[in-house]
């Protein structure tokens, strides 16, 4: 069916589109609240459009659409979409974590604080999110000095003998002894929860009424020690709090652009105080308008496993915001408002989240100016053959060819991409053979399209460092050539034990390059060299530590995370299960008969 057929086809529904190009790749993905009204649009010769649209339209061989049952639906798949195929053409976040959050929780006897970077539907109370990292460290701290909430794992059945140090610097209360009751500690978790929550007053209050309660039966010291809980939380609170009358919690967005760059800044509001922030830096969004852009974000943004708060503040009104408010309150489960405030201390949050996106807008266009010097002196210092914008690092990591992986780190204009990382885990070489895995790893990185000529991915570096010398480097020109690449430049880094100098290797060439130390074409070699072997490091220690970690529990069909603690807290050790009898796994808590069966029978094959 060619383009003219398909588009009388479409259907006068709600859904979404893909655009696709020459080679199938998806170069848009759009939703519609009637399908043939918008899709048509783009193939109408009289339509108006940007250049940006243009240069979409002329890419155009097909399309695709998928009919939804609603607008909100058709919201939800979008976004989706976007996450998965990353178009050329719309709006995309590169920044893909979810965020620091602290997870409270609160149906065990005695909760604990734990950081977390995902939001389980568990029952548990979560606050945040605390970015950067710095924010996090610094409000468990905080916490920390104000309620002794034990900082361990072990299980707390007040039968423990002694307590440990943290009772004795006055850390905990020694819940694990008995010293603290369990009513005085879920008293101490309310008023935790006070506190992240923002309620200053009404903590206050509680911790002076059980202060004069305590005094009242003589036990001063309880009251002397509340009185200093009191005063250690209104010092906190005097340089945590900002001036509103209200603890609504809130996120702040704010703008700003210059040419084709752009920044958005998010303030995070909790309980009436700033706990932390994030920028987002877009290029090349000259001919999208700020709506579309904010739209965007605001959409992936909150498709992540996140707290969404009551209230958003944006720059300006959204055309779709009815929409977008409708899908945020599904995610959050709960009224969410999004709000242009014109006046009050709103739009005073509002301006300081805008002068915190120039401010970042500034430093980043300063750095990339620097980054660009770095990158001539670069191509000068190697005479490399092209300017390497896009800088491509490499490294292994294994112990004697065990728990083998790659790393693949990125570089642009000189500063960290790090959406665009990957790790390789080794598939194909065996025993200690780092040249063969080097190998492999270019070649999966590089191999080709399906029923094509082109690589897999469209971004090709300029150029590929390699941690090693002339036996790595002759071991990954062959892949390149074989793919075509061999235009690509390629060099080697490394400097042998006791030397002073880094030194560079080219291919076919027998003597290396020695880089001035302190040179800013040295320093940024270096950077993309330990950035990738702190990536590959990072992603072994994490296979190795998975390795000796798991336990049979993990392979058996039905057994989670939950029943497996939950076996294991029962039992109090996997030699416990091994020997428990069948009626006794069955009786088990979080157990039927079923799993108890394949507990039973896997515990019960010979281990070869």
């Amino acid at each position: 069916m060619d383009l003219k057929e398909k588009l009388d086809a479409l259907p006068k529904s709600p859904g979404v589109y893909l655009m696709k190009g020459a080679r199938g790749e998806v170069l848009y993905v759009g939703k519609a609240k009637i399908l043939t009204n918008r899709v048509r649009s783009y193939f109408q010769s009289s339509r108006d459009v940007s250049p940006r649209i243009a240069s979409m339209i002329a890419r155009i061989t097909d399309f695709e659409i998928i009919v939804t049952g609603s607008e909100l639906e058709a919201l939800i798949l979008e976004n989706n979409l976007i996450k998965r195929h990353r178009p050329k053409y719309n709006v995309t976040l590169r920044d893909d974590k979810n965020y620091p959050l602290l997870r409270l929780s609160i149906k065990e006897e005695y909760p604990r604080l734990e950081k977390v970077r995902k939001m389980k539907q568990d029952g548990a109370r979560y606050f945040g999110p605390y970015v950067p990292g710095g924010g996090l460290r610094e409000i468990l701290g905080l916490v920390r000095r104000i309620f002794p909430i034990p900082n361990c794992t072990i299980e707390i059945d007040g039968k423990l003998d002694r307590p440990c140090i943290e009772y004795e610097i006055k850390r905990c209360l020694a819940p694990c002894t008995g010293y603290q009751r369990k009513d005085e500690y879920r008293e101490m978790i309310h008023q935790l929860i006070l506190f992240l929550e923002g309620k200053d007053k009404a903590l206050i209050k509680a911790l002076k009424t059980q202060m004069q309660q305590r005094a009242d039966v003589l036990d001063f010291e309880s009251a002397a020690r509340l009185r200093d809980q009191i005063r250690r939380v209104e010092r906190a609170l005097q340089y945590q709090r900002i001036t509103f009358s209200n603890t609504k919690d809130q996120d702040v967005i704010g703008l700003a652009r210059d040419a084709a760059l752009a920044e958005i800044q998010v303030i995070f509001v909790r309980g009436g105080k700033v706990i932390g922030r994030k920028g987002f830096f877009f290029e090349q969004v000259a001919e999208i308008s700020d709506e579309a852009l904010c739209a965007g974000f605001v959409q992936q943004f909150y498709h992540k496993d996140m707290l969404i708060p009551r209230e958003i503040l944006m720059p300006f009104n959204l055309e779709e915001a009815e929409l977008l408010t409708e899908w945020l309150a599904g995610q959050r489960a709960g009224p969410v408002r999004l709000h242009f405030p014109q006046r009050g201390k709103k739009k005073d949050l509002l301006a300081l989240a805008r002068e915190n996106a120039e401010n970042s807008l500034s430093a980043r266009k300063k750095v990339r100016t620097g980054g660009r010097a770095e990158l001539l002196m670069l191509q000068e210092l190697l005479q490399l053959n092209k300017l390497p914008a896009r800088i491509e690092g490499y490294d292994i990591s294994n112990i004697m060819g065990t728990y083998a992986v790659g790393s693949m780190v990125v570089f642009e204009n000189g500063l960290e991409l790090k959406s665009d990382y990957r790790h390789f885990k080794i598939k194909t070489i065996e025993g200690a053979n780092d040249f063969g895995m080097m190998a492999e790893v270019l070649s999966r990185r590089f191999r080709k399209k399906e029923g094509t000529d082109a690589p897999s991915e469209t971004k090709l570096p300029d150029l590929i460092l390699i941690d090693g010398g002339v036996g790595q480097l002759s071991s990954v020109q062959p892949v390149l050539e074989d793919y075509g690449l061999g235009a690509i430049d390629l060099i080697g880094l490394a400097k042998e034990r006791g030397e002073r100098f880094e030194r560079v290797f080219l291919p076919d060439e027998s003597e290396p390059i020695e880089l001035p130390p302190g040179d800013p074409a040295t320093h940024l070699l270096m950077r993309v060299r330990d950035e990738a072997h702190r990536f590959a490091l990072s992603y072994h220690r994490k296979l190795r530590s998975k390795a000796i970690t798991e336990t049979p529990l993990q392979k058996v069909a039905g057994v989670g995370p939950v029943r497996r603690r939950a076996l294991l807290k029962h039992f109090g050790s996997l030699t416990k299960i091994r020997e428990a009898s069948l009626k006794q796994l069955e009786d088990a808590p979080s157990m039927n008969a079923k799993t108890a069966e394949a507990v039973f029978a896997a515990l019960r094959e010979p281990v070869l």
